[in-house]
């Protein structure tokens, strides 16, 4: 996205004075409704979730045994039930045999992974991460998603921030910084439909992750795939397969592969998976056995018995698409219209996932979320997408348009583009006044 100050400046004295006054009599306006819009989060609809109530209705009671015979109702299977493992090998391309099938949270598996590292290293680790002199460092990709920050941040693991590009990480930073530091121990990815921008990273960037020479011999890709089947477009990004890049490289154990049903079925019912290389599996199973005596099978027969293939998953995702597609559009309809003659905000277009990421001029994404909370409207938290919550130009918001209804959707777009504007006149009018752009 262009330099939003350069292109704010360059509006006319009448224009600055015309967006301030409309802008208050339309906030004025609005914050007298009364309004209550929560918009913090990107979750699925109640239409998105009615896809899938039938679920509900799948019953054992006559047929719980899996394929191989396992009860679906007793302990054991630490894996996960083998077709819930086949469903998904061909979705995220690693063998079944090497894909770990849990409860309902990858961020749980990201969790876990994190901890047994901390704990016990990994299998190409020579100490636990938690002894390594000096600490532990990780990239994380900015903006980027907020809950991989905040387990750094539990296990007090340094953060380095790298910039998104239009086609995924800075990779050539990426590849200085883990070439020449041994703290380096990971990196945070969201490869496709990345939160918030909705970049997908192109073949060039997932095979330089994959390739390249790393100071940490135990280095690890924890590659968020959350978005995996979550397109916009009607024709699919198209993402390389990061495990056999690695493999391929020499590197089969440094991907972490997570993905789930969370935003294809039951958010709170769903099944979350780990797919790695063999080692890499067979390290998280061993520690596993000691946390818990086996996942939710039941849950695991019941999602496989209702999605049953990756066509019919393709299927159950193009439902999604065509209810998500037009609060997407609504999104860019509504900015462009209210704010789009004034150079005072850009925004991203994204062909899949659940974000737009919102651009305001430097110095007043903080302001935007305050007006609008004030006026009703919940939507954002400043500096919530950078380590430690902390966006040095405080001009980026996250956009999660997918639950409201598209009635309340527009309302809260028309505040939020109002609310853009009134900080955007207060800012403008300081720089404006101090660079003489007007007078």
């Amino acid at each position: 996205m262009m330099n939003v100050v350069d292109s704010a400046l360059k509006i006319a004295r009448d224009d600055l004075n015309r967006l301030k006054s409309g802008a208050d009599v339309e906030y004025l306006r609005y914050s007298k409704m009364g309004l209550k819009i929560d918009m913090t989060r990107g979750i699925p609809s109640p239409q998105q979730i009615g896809l899938s109530t039938a679920l509900l209705d799948v019953s054992l009671a006559s047929d719980y045994l899996s394929e191989d015979g396992t009860d679906s109702r007793n302990y054991g299977g630490q894996q996960g039930l083998l077709e819930a493992r086949r469903l998904f090998s061909p979705i995220v391309g690693v063998p079944e045999e090497q894909i770990v099938v849990g409860g309902n949270s990858s961020l749980a598996l990201m969790y876990e992974c994190l901890a047994q590292a901390w704990r016990h290293g990994t299998p190409d680790s020579e100490c636990a991460w938690s002894q390594e002199p000096g600490g532990i460092s990780f990239i994380c990709v900015t903006p980027g998603y907020d809950r991989h920050f905040a387990m750094c941040e539990d296990f007090g693991v340094r953060m380095i921030s790298v910039p998104m590009l239009d086609d995924g990480p800075d990779m050539g930073l990426v590849k200085r910084l883990v070439a020449n530091d041994s703290s380096i121990k990971g990196i945070w990815c969201v490869p496709k439909y990345s939160n918030p921008t909705g970049t997908t990273y192109s073949k060039e960037v997932v095979e330089a992750l994959a390739a390249m020479p790393t100071a940490a011999k135990d280095f690890r890709i924890f590659w968020d795939n959350a978005y995996v089947v979550h397109p916009l477009a009607e024709v699919d990004d198209s993402l390389e397969n990061i495990y056999m890049q690695a493999a391929r490289h020499g590197h089969s154990n440094r991907p972490l592969i997570f993905a789930s049903t969370s935003k294809m079925t039951l958010p709170g019912g769903g099944i979350a998976l780990l797919a790695s290389s063999k080692d890499n599996t067979a390290w998280w199973l061993k520690a596993a056995a000691l946390r818990s005596v086996g996942p939710d099978k039941v849950n695991q027969l019941r999602q496989v018995r209702f999605l049953r293939s990756p066509e019919k998953i393709k299927e159950l995702m193009e439902q999604h698409r065509q209810m998500l597609q037009p609060k997407f559009e609504r999104v860019h309809e509504v900015f462009s219209r209210m704010l789009g003659d004034y150079g005072v905000a850009q925004w991203s277009r994204p062909r899949g996932g659940y974000f737009v990421s919102l651009e305001v001029l430097p110095g007043t994404a903080k302001r935007v979320v305050d007006l609008a909370a004030q006026a009703g409207v919940k939507f954002a938290t400043p500096g919530s997408c950078f380590p430690y919550g902390v966006d040095e130009r405080d001009s980026q918001l996250r956009i999660a348009p997918s639950y409201p209804e598209m009635a309340e959707l527009t309302t809260a777009l028309d505040v939020i583009s109002i609310c853009v504007a009134k900080a955007a006149f207060d800012r403008l009018s300081a720089i404006a006044a101090a660079s003489g752009f007007i007078e």
